[in-house]
């Protein structure tokens, strides 16, 4: 059985949609199917999951959504539209994001959470028409119906473990499960979303709970190549890459796939094809345990936004427990680091500026008191 998720360039309009279907139906194993929201068309269109946030934020702000709202159904239309659809699907998508909009039991998180699930969620129930309408039998299957449950811990949201099991009976299908990416549901039954790309995530966690022999991730690109293709031409393609090879990768800037990806696939031991739905029979990027290349350099990436706190101390190399103290100050702030260079008089602490918001003056405070430094240098909009 293979697993395969599609992304939002995959599923941007109707001749896209029908490329989708078109995999789908070439290969019988293709049998649980992960979409995203519909993406750009080009470069002067808005992705769906931004008309989503831009649409919550004005009804927030009590200002006229509708035009927004107009948009986000337009989007819709035209693909159901591509495969002369009745106005029926069109009905159910209205009315579900009518009933999110004026949900007052949630909180400004909570509906900003669910406005933006409604992007894959309504994806998922269009392409599962768009499959029936070419004979196929496709089903919609929800994260909640199935039991995607999740875990939000400081704003870290995670699969919760037993879901496995669940997901495990309810992914059994004679046809085709169309799934939602990029969301599930709390034990109290609240919409929980993954960081954006995270649809990724959910294909991951569902192959890893049916233990797929395979899980196909289909994006726009022919490979995973050593640096960024629109920074670099004529990059050498990667063939073959381990799963940390690729985390790490991921994390440190290649936006081709969410880093917290590979944590179920690696688990579960189950191989993650990456393959371009415009070329779907080139060979593309296999991930996994083994990989039949053995360059001294796998890739090269970079990644933004940095802030370094750089602290000079005489002798800190003898003081026992500064390391401690000074990881203790960004632990008290819940404030996660990314790297801490050292040499023998001075340890730089790196974060994410986004991490940092207004606690940097607490953060500095603290640490020329009671660190007692000779000097704290910060330089922020750094890149690495």
């Amino acid at each position: 059985m293979k697993v395969s998720k599609f992304g939002g360039s995959s599923l941007a309009d109707a001749n896209q949609v029908k490329k989708v279907c078109d995999i789908i139906i070439s290969d019988p194993d293709r049998r649980i199917i992960v979409v995203s929201a519909p993406g750009k068309i080009n470069d002067s269109d808005t992705k769906m999951t931004d008309l989503l946030i831009e649409c919550a934020n004005l009804k927030t702000q009590g200002s006229d959504y509708k035009p927004v709202l107009e948009r986000i159904i337009n989007k819709y239309r035209n693909i159901a539209q591509g495969f002369n659809l009745s106005d029926a699907i069109l009905g159910v998508i209205e009315q579900d994001l009518e009933a999110r909009l004026n949900d007052k039991s949630l909180s400004p998180a909570e509906f900003m959470d669910s406005m933006k699930a409604s992007g894959e969620d309504n994806s998922a129930k269009l392409v599962t028409e768009c499959l029936k309408s070419l004979g196929v039998n496709a089903s919609y299957l929800s994260p909640k119906a199935a039991g995607l449950i999740l875990k939000n811990e400081n704003g870290n949201v995670s699969i919760v473990e037993s879901s496995y099991e669940t997901l495990k009976t309810t992914l059994k299908s004679e046809g085709v499960i169309i799934f939602p990416g990029f969301f599930g549901y709390s034990s109290e039954g609240k919409v929980l979303t993954f960081s954006r790309g995270g649809s990724d995530i959910t294909g991951a966690i569902l192959a890893a709970a049916v233990k797929a022999d395979v899980y196909e991730n289909f994006t726009d690109v022919d490979y995973i190549y050593t640096v960024n293709p629109r920074t670099v031409k004529n990059p050498k393609p990667i063939y073959s890459i381990t799963y940390h090879e690729m985390r790490e990768l991921s994390y440190s800037g290649f936006g081709v796939l969410h880093d917290e990806t590979l944590l179920p696939a690696e688990k579960a031991n189950v191989p993650i094809h990456l393959k371009n739905t415009n070329n779907p029979t080139n060979k593309g990027t296999v991930i996994s345990n083994e990989k039949t290349e053995n360059d001294i350099i796998t890739g090269i990436a970079c990644n933004k936004d940095f802030v370094s706190l750089t602290m000079y101390k005489r002798m800190m190399n003898k003081e026992v427990g500064f390391l401690k103290r000074l990881m203790d100050i960004f632990y008290d702030e819940k404030i996660s680091i990314e790297h801490i260079p050292t040499s023998i008089d001075s340890i730089s602490v790196i974060v994410k500026e986004e991490y940092l918001g207004s606690k940097l003056d607490k953060i500095k405070e603290r640490i020329e008191k009671e660190l007692q430094v000779d000097q704290l240098i910060i330089e922020k909009g750094i890149a690495l």
